[in-house]
This record gives C-alpha cells, structure tokens and sequence, in this order.
C-alpha cells in the first residue's frame, strides 16, 4: 500500500511541473482566460453531466458522488482539440493537446476522500489589429491550475454530502506591440499575474429508488465567491524590429504597479437524473455563475462587458448487459450528450456562445473493473457577426481509470 500511494504522490507532484496552454481561442484574452471543463472523460462524453456517480470512478465535479465509491480509483485524463476559426473573410486551423486531471480516489466505509490536480484556465492567443499606419498585436500564455483535496460523507443510503479544499495558482503573460509605419522603433509592454488563493466547492447528492427498477437521482453544488491575489509586474520597452522579425530592445523600464485581489465568481449547479442501475442513466444539469463581476486584469476595453454565465446539460449512457461474460460489447458503457453555455463575455454588443454534443465509450480492461474511456465531441463557440471569430472544434477525450484494493484482509503471510 506505500509504494502505491507514494506513486500517487510522485505523479501528483510531476504533474504539477507540467507547463500547458491548453488553447489557442482568442476569447482565452478575456478575464483570467478560457474556463477548463472540471471533470471526468466519463461526464465529457455525456454533455459534461455531474448528476451521475458510480463504485467505480472518482467524482470531480461533484464532491458528494464520492460517497459512491467503492474501490481505490486511479484516474488520468487527456483530450487533443482540433480547431477550425474563422472571421467573415478568411479562416485557419489550430490544434492543441493537454494533460486534463490526475486523481486519486480512496473510499472509507461511509466517508471517501480524493485528492489530484487540474488545469482550471487557460491563456493562448494571438491577436493582431491594424488602424491607419499603426499595427497592434497583443499575445498571451498561462494559465490557472487547481489542486484539491475532497471529502465526501455518506449521511444515510440515500443523502451524501462533500466538499472539495482547492488551491488555485498560476500565473498569466500579457504582452501588446505596437508599430507605426515608417518608423524603426516600436513600443511593447509586458504584463504578468502571479496569481494564488483557495477556494471552496459544497456538493450534496440524494438518490432513491422510485420504483423496483428506477433509480431518482438529485444533486447539487455550490462554489462561493472568494478572492485570488494577484502579484503583479509590468516592463515598457522601446524596439527595433529587424528584417527577419527578431527584436533588439533598446531601453526596457520596470513599472511600478500595484499588487490586486481577483474576485472569483460564485456559481451552483442543479441536477436531476433517472435510471436503471448499471443499465441506463439519462440526466439533464443547468449552471450558473456571476462572471458579472469579472473585469479584465490588464486591458481595459470599451467594447467588452462580463454578464453571468450559464450552461444547460443533458445526457446520459446505456450498458446491455453490464455482467456479460459472452459478449464483450454488451458490457461496453454508450454514452452521449448535448450541451449549451453562455460564455458571459459580450464583444461589440455579441454575446459569445459555445455549443457540442459528445459521445463516447468506456471500455472494460482488465480485472477489479478497470476500464479506458474515449469520447468524440463537436462544438461550436462565437460567431462571425460584428467582425468577431467563431471556432469551430473536433475534440477527442481519453482517460485510464484503473481500480484496486488497499485492505483485504490477510490470511497467510
């Protein structure tokens, strides 16, 4: 059991050297960057969905679903996105590939814990702008990650409550060019957030069977607002710009700018489902959160107002025959969903959407019920109106969530 969890450790503390974009949308330059999905390929397959919890894999989104599990789950997720982004006149193509969570799930009786780490935003964008003679390119990378700890609490058979403790840091570059035509030189100004603070997630979950074959399922969660701090840094610079595109810095000044709080939105999540245990599942989840309050860190733009976001979610799986030993296919998990955000973010009077429906399937490998996850979805986010950009995406899921055992009991030694 300690070389186990010293290798949970071990990944953990890898994962978190790892550096990641994770996107290359233009909308990644508002706010503290594009909003990564919180969870599993198992819930990404199925519109994104938090209602459904199982014995076998580890809840993310929803802390009290842990109360479910019933083996040690060791879970690793990754998705490779493919995206076409166009404005009314020309197009191109982008693709980008990151690790998504690390996490380990340990059940207790009545009490279950988990503990990993997750990319929370993502900043990856390159803009350009041109009025008159002058040329505008701003460029940003970094990004959020959030490690937690969760518990979770088995109150009766029917009622689970959790909460997840989460540390958030990272940190975000900014940086905005600007040249004249004719001129040799030109100006650049470098911003950086180091940004820290914890916040809290509160999850309850209630299930009870209806009748002798369905299953009512009701979860909720919170997250309340709370404030990051952000330990910022910005150099002005004079340039000169050579043929081959390089920059020679001819004088680069420090500014004095103060350190801030950053305000993280509150948001709660309603969900209800209803099934056949180990059989079907087909549940529908709204969300919504105060972006409202969000403001840009370092660019103040006249043509961009935050509203609150919100997302509608339905999906759900079916399996034939979950313990089939004849037929492997009938043991395969189907799952599929559809889903619809509003981002919150408003450009030139166009508020800026995101669409996908996903499918996927869960694989079982293995014994102790193991399993490889895969999931397909396309979406859609933006629109080509009022000379903005829409992104047209492909993404592909992929997860190993293998199952063990830490406390049999020994009879021989």
């Amino acid at each position: 059991m300690l070389k186990r969890i010293i290798l949970g450790v071990f990944i953990l503390i890898t994962s978190i050297s790892i550096a990641q974009e994770g996107t290359t949308s233009p909308y990644s330059f508002y706010g503290i960057g594009t909003l990564k999905f919180k969870g599993t390929v198992e819930n990404r397959s199925m519109g994104g969905i938090s209602v459904f919890s199982d014995s076998i894999h580890t809840s993310i989104q929803n802390p009290a679903g842990l109360s479910d599990l019933g083996l040690i789950n060791y879970s690793v997720g990754g998705s490779h996105k493919y995206v076409t982004q166009k404005t009314s006149s020309e197009e191109q193509k982008q693709s980008t590939t990151s690790l998504d969570y690390i996490a380990v799930g340990i059940p207790m009786g009545k009490l279950a814990a988990s503990f990993g780490i997750i990319p929370y935003t993502s900043v990856g964008y390159d803009l350009e702008t041109t009025d008159g003679d002058i040329t505008s390119r701003f460029t940003g990378e970094g990004g959020l990650n959030k490690a937690f700890i969760t518990f979770a609490y088995k109150v009766t058979p029917k009622l689970s409550l959790g909460i997840d403790t989460n540390y958030n840091f990272g940190n975000i570059q900014n940086t905005s060019f600007s040249e004249t035509e004719g001129l040799e030189l030109a100006s650049r100004e470098t911003n950086r957030s180091d940004l820290l603070g914890f916040s809290f997630n509160f999850g309850a979950r209630y299930k009870t069977m209806v009748t002798d074959n369905l299953q009512l399922t009701a979860a909720a969660t919170y997250t309340p607002e709370t404030n990051f701090s952000s330990d910022n840094s910005r150099q002005r610079a004079t340039v000169f710009v050579l043929e081959s595109g390089a920059e020679v810095v001819r004088n680069e000044v420090e500014v004095d700018v103060a350190n801030t709080d950053f305000t993280f939105p509150s948001q709660y999540t309603l969900g209800l489902g209803i099934g056949k245990p180990k059989h079907w599942f087909v549940g529908v989840e709204y969300n919504d959160q105060k972006t409202s309050n969000f403001t840009n860190r370092t660019f103040e733009l006249e043509n961009v107002e935050f509203t609150d976001a919100s997302k509608f979610k339905i999906g759900g799986f079916f399996i034939p025959n979950y313990n089939s030993l004849g037929n492997y296919y009938n043991r395969v998990v189907y799952r599929a969903g559809i889903r619809f955000e509003e981002t919150g973010i408003n450009i030139n009077g166009e508020g800026i959407n995101e669409f996908g429906i996903s499918f996927g399937l869960g694989l079982p490998v293995g014994r102790l019920f193991s399993n490889v996850n895969v999931g397909f979805e396309l979406g859609r986010r933006g629109t080509t109106d009022a000379g903005l950009i829409q992104e047209n995406f492909f993404n592909t899921f992929l997860s190993l969530s293998l199952n063990d055992k830490w406390f049999d009991k020994r009879y021989l030694d």
